[in-house]
């Protein structure tokens, strides 16, 4: 007979051994299953959140820039399994140096933030201190250079896709400097991009049209309405981009975007220019320079609305900046950083009434906020704002946005003007979700500029 100790261990096995609780615990298995298979495939379903921006939250950072090394002009692009680097490059105004930090976000093709914890992605540690500084030298205004080369070998994207670089302060994320987004791809497709003249009458002479030619190599598309993604950004900005989940045509592996809705962008001109390359030489755009305050007060000659003006092509820098100097050895450390006074004047001031007017380019971050926003002074009758910039050659335009729409896309139509035959350049970025992924990989990247590939409308 057995002790009272065995009691509870014998009622045990004689319940397994019940037809009864064999049911119940096969049914709960197949519960148990079902839940861990929608719990796999919960993420490919809502990938849902808000986008991450590209930022500055600090007035002391000027100059900020992220390239391809060692070329400023290229677009920050690495390609996975491969040497390429960054460079990042800022300046502090502050006198001192500070201790400044990065890390990685990875974000879906929209830019929210991937379901995946940092350990899938990053390899290695998730934050990097930024060592290489350097202060000011042989200039009026006092700053601190921080420069770093990406990825660190203890510290780089292990996945493919977009990337947001945080910088901060001390270690923690939430004091925030400022953001940049990165593209890390593994190339899996061939794209060929070409531009037309759309159908639509009213935009043929004032917009373009991109059409895309894409094939797969290596894997099947099961369904590339839902697994793949188009976008088409214009001149390197974000905020003018289309993104498109279905082609218009498909042949085997092999898919056409040619969407006459979708992949239309407004032309607009060649972008306005301002030589910054020294303070002291000043080129024909600038007015005057104040050196009796710090930093330097350097006045622009007054701009004047474009629209109505014809088409006149001229090379330009799609909107981008270049940190040069003439005089100096080093322009990261030994160019000077000047308050810079941009005037923007208008006949007809009742046509920009309902419309917030924005200095725009890599000058301002493509941000649009109140320190670029363009004010109306009522005595003079034009529009002003004023920016920090460093010596160097810069694009810029002038663009506006509803006052009653916040979210509305950024127009050139009323400041600079659409023409269709404008230089351009374009990126088209393919990104593959497989079944039950909990990130978009990006597949393809290719860059291409109007001229190259313009063909007429048959």
């Amino acid at each position: 007979m057995p002790n009272v100790g065995q009691l509870p261990r014998l009622a045990a096995i004689k319940m397994r051994q019940s037809p009864y609780f064999r049911n119940h615990m096969n049914g709960m298995k197949r519960w148990t299953l079902l839940a861990l298979l929608l719990a796999g495939s919960w993420p490919l379903a809502a990938q849902t959140g808000t986008p991450l921006q590209e930022e500055v939250r600090s007035d002391k950072v000027v100059g900020i820039k992220l390239f391809r090394k060692p070329d400023q002009q290229t677009f920050p692009v690495l390609r996975l399994g491969e040497t390429e680097m960054l460079e990042l490059h800022f300046d502090d105004m502050q006198s001192s140096s500070r201790s400044y930090f990065y890390t990685w976000v990875l974000c879906n093709a929209d830019w929210t933030p991937a379901n995946l914890s940092s350990m899938d992605y990053i390899k290695g540690f998730s934050q990097q201190r930024l060592t290489q500084f350097r202060f000011s030298s042989a200039t009026q205004q006092r700053y601190v250079h921080y420069q770093a080369l990406l990825p660190a070998a203890n510290s780089m994207p292990s996945r493919s896709g977009n990337y947001l670089l945080k910088v901060f302060e001390n270690g923690d994320t939430s004091k925030l400097l400022f953001s940049r987004r990165l593209l890390v791809v593994n190339e899996k497709a061939t794209m060929a991009v070409r531009f037309q003249q759309p159908f639509d009458q009213s935009k043929f002479m004032t917009h373009q049209k991109v059409l895309v030619d894409l094939a797969i190599k290596g894997f099947d598309v099961a369904n590339p309405g839902r697994e793949l993604k188009l976008v088409v950004m214009q001149n390197n900005q974000w905020n003018r981009t289309a993104m498109l989940t279905n082609p218009s045509f498909i042949r085997g592996k092999s898919y056409e975007y040619s969407d006459e809705q979708q992949l239309l962008f407004e032309g607009g001109k060649e972008w306005r220019w301002l030589d910054l390359r020294s303070f002291r030489l000043q080129s024909d755009r600038v007015a005057k320079i104040d050196y009796n305050t710090n930093p330097n007060n350097v006045y622009v000659r007054p701009d004047t609305i474009r629209s109505p003006q014809r088409y006149l092509f001229y090379n330009d820098i799609n909107g981008r900046f270049a940190v040069s100097h003439l005089e100096n050895i080093n322009p990261w450390w030994q160019g000077d950083i000047g308050r810079v006074h941009f005037t923007l004047m208008t006949r007809e001031p009742e046509l920009l009434d309902n419309q917030h007017v924005y200095l725009y380019g890599e000058l301002t971050q493509y941000q649009l906020n109140e320190q670029t926003r363009m004010k109306w002074n009522e005595n003079l009758g034009v529009f002003e704002t004023s920016i920090l910039l460093k010596n160097g050659y810069y694009n810029y335009a002038y663009v506006t946005r509803p006052k009653n729409n916040p979210l509305a896309p950024v127009s050139f139509a009323l400041t600079e003007g659409n023409l269709w035959e404008a230089e351009n350049d374009y990126r088209v970025l393919l990104y593959y979700t497989p079944f039950a992924a909990r990130a978009d990989e990006l597949i393809g990247v290719v860059e291409m500029n109007t001229r190259q590939f313009f063909v007429p409308n048959r």
